[in-house]
């Protein structure tokens, strides 16, 4: 009997090598994978298996490439999850309404955190990329956080693919871009026929402000949404991805149309109010017409949204190109942006 008990015990022990061991044995096939993001490089032996999301556009990459089940816990949403995507959302745990503490991200022995804006890793609340990875969690930053260059289309693809790549599902990355890529050929086309091709419509971003106006500059996908939306931005100038201006720099440069970024408690119709109470802007032709856009803040960043973000643009930009006109814009919390 202790033969067959020392025979058992070597067995169960010689099969931790088996192919799907999160832990150990050889690695998957396409492992391991070496990603560089934002400066610091991650070997990945094998796809993580306790991810952690934070902030929408990095949940919703994730729910893209179906991984929920490989989520651990999300947190610190802007807007309501898509509806395609609700069903894997409600798997996954909610560890935070914003962002956790570090004890509460630790409980949920995440091997993986995946944050949308820089703050999800701030240094002052102990969740800093290094720090993590101390405690043997690696990291992944969304790249338009540390871009090297503009930020486009091709930036969202290269994200998708970079996080599939990851988790060692690069076909499921190719199908999700190739359905975005089919909505903005459509835009494309809307855009351009029947001929003339439509004359882009001079805009300018109002995310928020009442002293200065914080608006898209030309290093952030914004602006190249609203290219691609048929828009002009006229803030392109401004390098970086947000910036802010002065309410008197905003009339002077006169946009046909202000696209306003719904978030956080202060409702768009209340932005909207504002900006027509607004006497620095009353020559405005955007304000003078009461030609306003809306734009969830969720749909603005590097992630699903952004081709869905072009297409609703340029329903409002371009209404006539477009049967049924302009659409109503998506519904949205009232959570604060972590900008």
């Amino acid at each position: 009997m202790l033969l067959v008990a020392v025979l058992l015990i070597a067995g169960c022990g010689g099969d931790t090598g088996r192919a799907g061991d999160g832990r150990a044995g050889a690695a998957p096939p396409g492992f391991p994978v070496t990603v560089t993001n934002c400066g610091v490089t991650t070997v990945y032996q094998r796809p993580p298996r306790r991810a952690v999301s934070l902030n929408q556009h990095a949940t919703e990459v994730m729910l893209a490439l179906g991984l929920e089940r490989s989520m651990a816990g999300t947190g610190y949403l802007d807007d309501r999850i898509l509806p395609e995507f609700q069903a894997a959302y409600d798997r996954v745990k909610v560890l935070s309404k914003e962002y956790p503490s570090y004890e509460t991200l630790l409980a949920a022995e995440p091997d993986f955190v995946y944050g949308g804006w820089a703050s999800t890793f701030e240094e002052k609340e102990g969740r800093g990329r290094a720090t993590l990875k101390k405690a043997g969690i690696d990291t992944h930053l969304n790249v338009e956080e540390c871009p090297k260059g503009p930020v486009t289309m091709a930036t969202v693809d290269e994200e998708i693919r970079t996080i599939a790549k990851i988790f060692g599902v690069p076909d499921r990355a190719e199908r999700r871009i190739a359905a975005l890529r089919a909505v903005l050929d459509r835009v494309k086309a809307r855009l351009a026929a029947p001929a003339p091709a439509a004359t882009p419509v001079k805009v300018a971003v109002y995310d928020s402000g009442d002293k200065t106006v914080l608006t898209a500059g030309g290093a952030g996908i914004g602006d190249e949404i609203i290219r691609l939306a048929g828009g002009t931005n006229l803030f392109s100038d401004v390098r970086k991805a947000y910036g802010d201006v002065s309410f008197e720099q905003l009339a002077a440069r006169a946009p046909e149309v202000i696209v306003i970024y719904d978030y956080g408690d202060r409702s768009a119709e209340d932005k909207k109010r504002f900006l027509l109470s607004n006497p620095a802007l009353k020559d405005v032709p955007a304000v003078r017409n009461e030609r306003f856009a809306v734009l969830p803040l969720s749909s603005t960043v590097t992630g699903v949204r952004a081709a869905g973000a072009v297409e609703s643009l340029a329903r409002q930009l371009h209404p006539a190109r477009f049967p049924g006109g302009a659409v109503g814009r998506p519904s949205t919390t009232t959570t604060a942006s972590p900008t």
